[in-house]
């Protein structure tokens, strides 16, 4: 089963491999610029740049305009225009190809999950298994994540972790950061085909009602499926909008309804699938017919305890980190994560066997992987991580967030980039 699974799976990734958008919607007023170049091998030489910059004065209308609301936070700008990165085309080439590869094993480490019956690995609930077994072997529709990768310009990028079912800085990376580099660097391209891939992603379901799912006061998720619901409509889809908490069940259609009591047939959820068990409606997830976008399946690839399945699978690959499920492969430098953390929660930075920075939240009882430090640049104390969003299966556009510690969390800043 798992074998004939992974490759339906595959087949739908190469059938999208290359097929481009065919240009910016409405929200963008103009045609989607995204010059590839190639360019001979050249000896690898530290050319990634982190400019000073003068933010443009009336930034916080500007990016409100384009729909980033949540640009700012207590402690000052998430969105920060006061810096931006200059990479070159040899550099977005290889942060592209690494996640496209990145997805390909993410697959076939999901497969060998299925066929060996890792549950448990993952600390997989067994109420969920026959759900993602059945929208695996279905190839429900998935329509994007966020390969976290660190890359210092000369070694090749490293898989920090996937973020494949709920990511977020979505709106700022597709959309904000593109209007920046039309105000400020128009003669410049950037890495960023995210707005018309998303758009083309959604053509399939033409005709047809998505509901549009977060909980309630969450500005920034609220932002980001309000953003997604624009590209919905823009390909010709209906949508309807339903807040977790308002999911009903309607016993007599055995479906799940929204306040309006029409059935969900197909719902983008911006909630991880390990919340959605335990709301009211959950024991009604294996009998549902609705189809989720993330789907089920993608609970095998958002778990961080794929990262050392994945090292188990493909050890020395170029752009994984060695990981494991101990600490003791690693000696005393490493990086302790839990499966299921979000926003850089409980994460624990060990080095000569002290810890040297660490993070608080409510995440652990699932268990913890453990990983080897990546090699990421420090530009003045300044600490990027490269986020490559992957749209209907291939390497769409990327987002820079940084920070001043060495753990990246939900308070990041996030930066702009061009690349010439």
């Amino acid at each position: 089963m798992g074998s004939v699974a992974a490759s339906k799976h595959h087949q739908h990734f190469l059938a999208d491999a290359g097929s481009g958008a065919t240009g910016r919607g409405a929200t963008h007023g103009r045609v989607a610029r995204r010059i590839r170049e190639f360019v001979a091998q050249l000896p690898h030489l530290v050319v990634m740049k982190r400019h000073r910059c003068n933010p443009r004065t009336d930034w916080r209308a500007k990016v409100e305009a384009v729909g980033l609301t949540y640009h700012s936070h207590d402690d000052g700008p998430y969105w920060d225009e006061a810096a931006c990165y200059e990479l070159t085309a040899a550099e977005v080439d290889a942060l592209e190809a690494a996640a496209n590869a990145l997805h390909h094993l993410c697959i076939d480490a999901a497969e060998a999950v299925i066929k060996n019956d890792w549950w448990t690995r993952l600390g997989v609930p067994a109420v969920a298994v026959p759900g993602i077994l059945d929208s695996w072997e279905r190839d429900d529709f998935s329509l994007y994540g966020r390969f976290d990768l660190s890359y210092d310009g000369i070694t090749p990028p490293k898989l920090l972790e996937y973020n494949a079912d709920t990511p977020t800085a979505l709106v700022e990376a597709s959309v904000a950061q593109w209007f920046w580099l039309q105000d400020l660097h128009a003669d410049a391209d950037q890495f960023n085909s995210i707005h018309e891939r998303l758009i083309e992603a959604w053509r399939r379901w033409a005709g047809t009602t998505i509901h549009f799912s977060s909980i309630k006061e969450q500005p920034e998720d609220e932002m980001t499926v309000l953003y997604l619901r624009d590209t919905c409509e823009q390909a010709g889809v209906k949508t309807k909008s339903v807040f977790v908490e308002d999911i009903g069940w309607d016993q007599r259609q055995k479906c799940f309804v929204d306040l309006d009591n029409a059935p969900i047939e197909r719902c983008f959820k911006l909630y991880p699938w390990e919340w959605l068990w335990h709301e009211e409606f959950g024991v009604h997830l294996a009998e549902a017919q609705v189809r989720f976008i993330e789907p089920t399946w993608k609970m095998l690839l958002s778990n961080k305890g794929l990262l050392p399945i994945l090292w188990e699978l493909f050890p020395g690959h170029p752009n994984l980190l060695p990981a494991y499920e101990t600490a003791a492969p690693l000696g005393e430098r490493f990086i302790r994560k839990p499966k299921l953390s979000r926003e850089g929660s409980n994460v624990t930075l060990v080095e000569g066997g002290v810890v040297v920075e660490e993070t608080s939240g409510d995440y652990g009882e699932e268990g913890h992987v453990f990983q080897a430090l990546a090699s990421v640049p420090d530009f003045g104390g300044h600490r990027p991580v490269f986020g490559v969003w992957v749209v209907d299966h291939e390497a769409a556009g990327l987002g820079i967030r940084e920070d001043t510690r060495r753990i990246t969390g939900n308070l990041s800043r996030f930066v702009p980039h061009y690349f010439r």
